[in-house]
């Protein structure tokens, strides 16, 4: 699939909640972010408390060790969860990551192929949402874990 890529202007999300931005992005309504492009991952789906990512390992992001740095799959951890919890916001609601931990299964290398992460909420409260995200393999296995805690942010008032 052939994606583009950039940030939806405030006009092109106005009124939206968090699960629609999301789905218009899978539907390529709006772009996939910049990150995505960089780091070859994108928005697959998305559903309430829900988002999933598809992400391609390349040498280019390999460390010394000849496997993928562990940032990669933290980045698709705090992604899917973010995703995930921003699925369940109402229009004009921001959040922010206060906090991501990771764990690392199993080494992922450029001939692992495509890794499909999950994002889930687990906790839904007023100000603060947690959220879990499994990297998996074509095959099912678990590559990385972990989970992300959020912030909700309220909406901005008109001064």
């Amino acid at each position: 699939m052939e994606y583009r890529y950039g940030l939806a202007s405030p006009a092109d999300v106005a009124n939206m909640n968090g699960r629609a931005i999301l789905q218009a992005i899978v539907d390529g309504r709006l772009p996939q972010p910049p990150i995505s492009q960089i780091l070859d991952f994108w928005l697959v789906e998305v559903g309430d408390g829900f988002a999933a990512f598809e992400g391609e390992p390349s040498p280019r992001l390999l460390n010394p060790m000849g496997s993928v740095h562990g940032g990669w799959p933290l980045t698709l951890i705090d992604s899917a969860a973010a995703c995930a919890a921003n699925s369940l916001l109402p229009a004009g609601t921001a959040y922010t990551t206060v906090e991501t931990k990771g764990n690392f299964s199993r080494p992922i290398k450029p001939d692992t192929g495509r890794v499909r992460v999950e994002g889930r909420v687990v906790s839904h409260g007023r100000q603060i949402i947690t959220a879990e995200a499994r990297v998996l393999a074509k095959d099912g296995r678990v590559l990385a874990h972990g989970t992300s805690t959020l912030l909700v942010l309220s909406p901005a008032r008109e001064q």
